[in-house]
């Protein structure tokens, strides 16, 4: 007997209608997508890095656009009485049919849900109207290019060294290397422990057959098979000062993996007929990070943010533990709460926020929409933004029930047994840089506070060679992530470092000057004193020592005014996203972009 959930007979030719336009949205979006991280490919090549970081940051939001394309399609076709409970469970049947074959199925079912979400009334987002579950299966899928997900190489067969170049080779990149013969022999030095003196009969490489694109980088991710052995790898080609190309170092560490692969850094590039297939490979080379995350650095965020959503729920089925307040400062701006068995927190926008802060929700959204498009550098935490999230009212402690209510009564809703929250963002849990400070000088550990300190620095340079000035320096505004890198994550105050006005205190001009409690100079909104980072930032003297000694220039203007102008003359700076002490020796630094090929759109 046919189960009651799919109706004997599909006759409704509205339904087949809408299921057959949120596909081609759907194949409209996937192929401006490839054709973006194509044009990546093409970028690199000709040293074209303002265009690319463009480019990048437009890409993001292309999923958004293709998806209220189609709802103002469906909109403008039909009533909104034709478009009954039985056309959508319909449509989302018909719409399963039409993805057999496909290449991007969980990536189709997710627009599907996407359109639908746009038209539906939230009370319809867990039912059969929407896939809460994956319906068509991405194992196994085949390519139809003619280049495999990955390639196999045999170095037993050619020789090592030549199979080193000939992974290389066969991207076809348009670029002259500058000696791809001695930059694969410093390769095969870094391979050479885990291949050891003969090799086994199996031994081989496995390479994805497409370059990651970001930044100012391309990237070679593989891994190298020998008996039982799998080493994960990945190289990194850059330009040099010349415009030529070298493989500036082999990433054999599994920590160096991780961190270029983190939630702190801008998604990649990379040209994908089957992105399951490319999350799989990479899934046995990075195993503990999950397939929300992989989804998200390749630049389908959506995917990411299905995928995530579907497990935190998977999580508060097997666990019962209470939401509750995240520890460390409250902030003026944001009311932030955890579940303390899932790393992640969840931050609600406050409905009032008290002097000094002057903004608004809207302005503050902006600002997490800014760091959404922009390159993070490793130093910024990306967040996920929902709208209607309905949580297990039973789950939360009654302070916490009361403590939103209080301050952001406009976004809590309680609906029987769920409170509902209109809007928040969801970041990866990190240890507060105050905290870890604290913990570290009371056990002692010098060594850690000055890995804080150092940390720290390097953050906010990080962070001004991207242009982003942080405004709120604090340390409790940067978190510790568990690679013990920090990182930022309270963005309601940052501004471009192009926008700011860098300055020195004047001299006073009297002795009424001298003794003045409050400025006697104007101060224009923009203006930044960095002499005056210290009053807030060096009170402990270990933490003063420490810093003095690592990053006494973040404290002068003229440090700040230099990084300024070289932004504003256009040159985009080197933030390498691994330790240069991996780095091939001879390639001691990287070429500014080529001023020839720096062309406008």
């Amino acid at each position: 007997m046919m189960s009651q959930a799919f109706p004997k007979l599909l006759s409704s030719q509205i339904a087949f209608d809408i299921a057959r336009t949120i596909r081609e949205g759907f194949d409209k979006h996937y192929r401006l997508f490839r054709q973006a991280s194509q044009d990546a490919r093409r970028y690199f090549e000709r040293g074209q890095w303002t265009v690319a970081q463009q480019a990048a940051r437009e890409r993001i939001d292309y999923y958004d656009r293709r998806v209220q394309e189609c709802v103002q399609l469906l909109e403008d076709e039909y009533d909104p009485a034709e478009l009954t409970d039985q056309v959508w469970r319909e449509s989302k049947l018909h719409y399963i049919g039409m993805l057999s074959g496909h290449k991007q199925p969980e990536l189709a079912e997710t627009f599907f849900n996407s359109v639908s979400c746009n038209i539906l009334h939230r009370s319809y987002f867990h039912n059969e109207f929407i896939f809460v579950r994956p319906v068509v299966s991405t194992e196994y899928i085949e390519t139809d290019e003619p280049q495999p997900t990955y390639r196999v190489y045999y170095p037993a067969a050619d020789g090592m060294h030549f199979t080193l170049k000939r992974i290389v080779t066969n991207f076809q990149l348009d670029a002259k290397f500058a000696n791809l013969s001695r930059d694969a022999t410093m390769v095969q030095a870094r391979l050479q422990p885990f291949f050891g003196d003969e090799l086994a009969p199996n031994a081989q490489f496995h390479v994805l057959s497409s370059l990651f694109f970001r930044n100012k980088g391309a990237y070679i991710v593989g891994k190298a098979i020998n008996g039982d052995n799998e080493l994960p790898f990945v190289i990194p080609i850059l330009h040099n000062r010349h415009g030529e190309l070298v493989l500036d170092t082999i990433l054999l560490e599994k920590e160096h993996i991780v961190v270029l692969f983190s939630f702190t850094r801008a998604y990649f590039l990379v040209d994908m007929e089957v992105p399951s297939a490319y999350v799989q490979f990479l899934r046995t080379i990075l195993p503990r990070k999950p397939r929300s995350e992989i989804y998200t650095i390749l630049g389908l965020q959506k995917q990411g943010k299905t995928l995530f959503y579907r497990d935190y729920l998977q999580h508060l089925k097997h666990s019962s533990d209470l939401f509750e307040s995240a520890p460390g400062i409250r902030g003026l701006v944001m009311l932030v709460f955890t579940l303390p068995s899932f790393p992640y927190v969840f931050k609600v926008i406050k409905d009032f926020y008290p002097a000094p802060k002057d903004t608004t929700r809207a302005q503050i959204k902006e600002k997490y929409l800014l760091v959404k498009h922009h390159d993070r550098v490793g130093r910024m935490a990306d967040t996920l933004e929902y709208s209607n999230v309905a949580f297990p009212r039973a789950r939360f402690a009654e302070e916490l029930v009361a403590e939103l209510k209080k301050h952001a009564p406009s976004l809590v809703e309680e609906d029987g047994d769920q409170l509902i929250i209109r809007h928040l963002y969801i970041e990866r849990r990190m240890v507060p840089l105050n905290m870890w400070l604290s913990n570290a000088e009371q056990a002692g550990k010098e060594a850690e506070i000055e890995h804080g300190i150092v940390e720290y620095g390097n953050a906010i340079k990080d962070l001004v060679a991207a242009n982003i000035f942080p405004g709120d320096m604090l340390y409790k505004n940067f978190g510790v992530t568990r690679h013990k890198r920090v990182v930022f994550y309270d963005y309601d105050e940052i501004e471009y470092v192009s926008d700011c006005v860098f300055r020195t205190i004047p001299e006073p001009r009297n002795e009424e000057d001298e003794m003045s409690s409050e400025p006697w100079y104007p101060i224009g909104k923009h203006d930044v004193f960095p002499e005056q980072f210290g009053k807030f930032l060096l009170g402990n003297a270990k933490i003063r020592k420490f810093f003095m000694q690592h990053h006494a220039d973040l404290l002068t203007a003229a440090w700040w005014q230099a990084r300024q102008k070289r932004i504003l003359d256009g040159v985009v700076e080197d933030v390498f996203p691994y330790p240069q002490s991996v780095r091939f020796c001879y390639q001691s630094t990287v070429a500014p972009a080529l001023p020839s090929l720096e062309t406008s759109k």
